[in-house]
């Protein structure tokens, strides 16, 4: 008669630990008898009838510390160099009777924040007495996470200004005269750089603008990605190593320029 699968009354419960003792008991007694065939082919379903927590070779399911997912890992860390500059590298920009020799010109590389959330390397020439300069105010600024949309070499744009600004390009040196001045600007002397000039226009006393993808911007304040404010931190940060904001000229405004000492 088939068995119901239920313990008659009166029988205690067997303990799935005695058991796993019991089997465990088998199987050690036949591998110490060693029976042969016989005995391996036993040892095998013994060994199969034990809990998998109890079979030999089975890892534990309990999770470990050294299971947990890793960390994932920040943005790189900010990075600049400086090197000097050949005649080659500034084909467009620079030319015999310039206000600075290229011996005093230095190419700085560095780690600039993006409009997408990304870390980027830039480009900028500027006067070697500026180099540290450069180098710390835009270090603090990746700190900030201010965001630049990009950094070349207004040579890409063989050395045509306007070109540059349209593209919204932040630059330095460009051997070139002020804006509506026969006098050269602090660019030629590589101690100027405009930055986000889409977002940070230079607009003229009547409140108007001279490129027309830059014209939404042209208001102050305004709560945009690489605006530059009175006072907020971009300013801050240029002004603490002697850099004044053209955003705070009286008439015309030049919302993107920084320059060492004004002007």
């Amino acid at each position: 008669m088939a068995s119901s699968g239920k313990t008659p009354k009166g029988t205690p419960p067997r303990r799935a630990g005695t058991a796993a003792v019991l089997v465990v008991g088998c199987v050690a007694g036949l591998v110490a008898c060693g029976q042969g065939e016989g005995s391996a082919t036993a040892l095998d379903a013994a060994t199969r009838a034990l809990p998998a927590s109890t079979q030999p070779g089975t890892a534990s399911a309990t999770p470990t510390a050294s299971s947990a997912e890793p960390t994932p890992t920040g943005p790189p860390a900010f990075t600049s160099s400086v090197s000097k500059v050949t005649r080659d590298l500034l084909r467009y920009s620079w030319r015999p009777g310039c206000p600075v020799p290229l011996s005093d010109l230095r190419l700085v590389k560095l780690t600039y924040w993006g409009f997408d959330d990304r870390a980027h390397t830039g480009e900028l020439v500027v006067r070697d007495t500026v180099t540290d300069d450069v180098q710390t105010i835009f270090k603090r600024l990746y700190a900030q996470r201010y965001p630049i949309y990009r950094m070349r070499l207004v040579d890409v744009y063989k050395g045509d200004d306007f070109d540059s600004i349209d593209a919204d390009n932040t630059s330095a040196f460009n051997c070139r005269p002020a804006t509506g001045s026969s006098s050269w600007s602090k660019h030629a002397y590589g101690e100027a750089i405009d930055i986000n000039p889409r977002e940070n226009p230079y607009r003229h006393a009547d409140g108007t603008v001279e490129h027309e993808n830059a014209r939404e911007f042209a208001r102050r304040p305004l709560d945009r990605p690489g605006v530059v404010n009175a006072g907020d931190r971009v300013v801050r940060t240029f002004a603490a190593f002697g850099w004044e904001w053209g955003g705070s000229w009286a008439g015309t405004k030049d919302f993107q320029h920084f320059s060492k000492g004004g002007g």
